[in-house]
């Protein structure tokens, strides 16, 4: 029984961020077979294809992470813990948004408001009032930065290999409720599996029954001790894990 691993590269990193915490190391240089081939519990099965998508760090905005990614995909594919890297890009614009103070607890952010006195200058503010009456808003210019086409990618990825027949079963590593579709489409050919990376519960969109279309269909969370438990060697060929991950 072959099986499919699709993974949604940019939300398995920030669930494995939450999990694991940000700044500590040992979670980073993620060996995705290892991780996954656990999961892999239908009779019969074995890991015939993984799809990692993901998209690359742009080097102006941050050379050393790109740097880093570099190495992390280059020791993916020599250690063959995945057979397809999939990428989509990062986009990033300037945007003016409402500025909020920071909610606290249950407490919904509040919009600040110009008062008629003079801002210190730090920050490029400036105050607005609305056609619909939101008077006196203040304004910040942020940067907006975004991942674009890993979902895309899984979608296509795994509908593509379902549909030809290239497996006879799928596991999704994604919570990413925009997946809803092409996981309920999938679950009508073959058994799916889909693993929630993050610390969130699973996204309802992407819950179903066991019994759906052909059935045998799974679902579970990762923690923290399966992604430190799922590294790549220290050393890949010519590859080293960066200092840090």
């Amino acid at each position: 029984m072959r099986i499919g691993v699709y993974v949604d590269g940019f939300n398995l990193y920030y669930g494995a961020r939450k999990h694991c915490g940000r700044g500590t190391p040992g979670w980073r240089w993620l060996d995705l077979r290892a991780l996954v081939e656990p999961m892999a519990g239908w009779q019969g099965s074995w890991l015939a294809r993984i799809v990692y998508c993901t998209a690359r760090v742009d080097p102006a905005e941050n050379r050393s992470g790109s740097v880093d990614q570099t190495a992390y995909l280059e020791a993916l594919a020599e250690a063959r813990s995945v057979d397809v890297i999939a990428e989509g890009r990062y986009v990033s614009w300037a945007k003016e948004e409402p500025l909020v103070n920071e909610p606290r607890g249950t407490f919904r952010p509040t919009v600040y408001r110009h008062d008629g006195e003079t801002w210190d200058g730090r920050l490029p503010l400036r105050s607005v009032e609305t056609t619909e009456g939101d008077a006196n808003r203040v304004m910040a210019t942020v940067q907006k930065r975004e991942e674009k086409g890993s979902d895309v990618n899984v979608a296509s990825h795994l509908l593509f290999d379902v549909l030809t027949g290239a497996v006879d079963a799928a596991i999704v590593v994604t919570n990413d409720s925009d997946l809803e579709l092409p996981l309920r489409m999938a679950r009508e050919h073959v058994p799916v599996g889909t693993v929630n990376p993050s610390t969130n519960p699973t996204a309802g969109a992407l819950k179903g029954r066991p019994d759906d279309g052909v059935g045998r269909h799974w679902w579970r969370r990762l923690t923290a001790a399966d992604y430190r438990a799922s590294q790549l060697p220290e050393a890949v060929g010519r590859l080293r894990r960066p200092p840090g991950w």
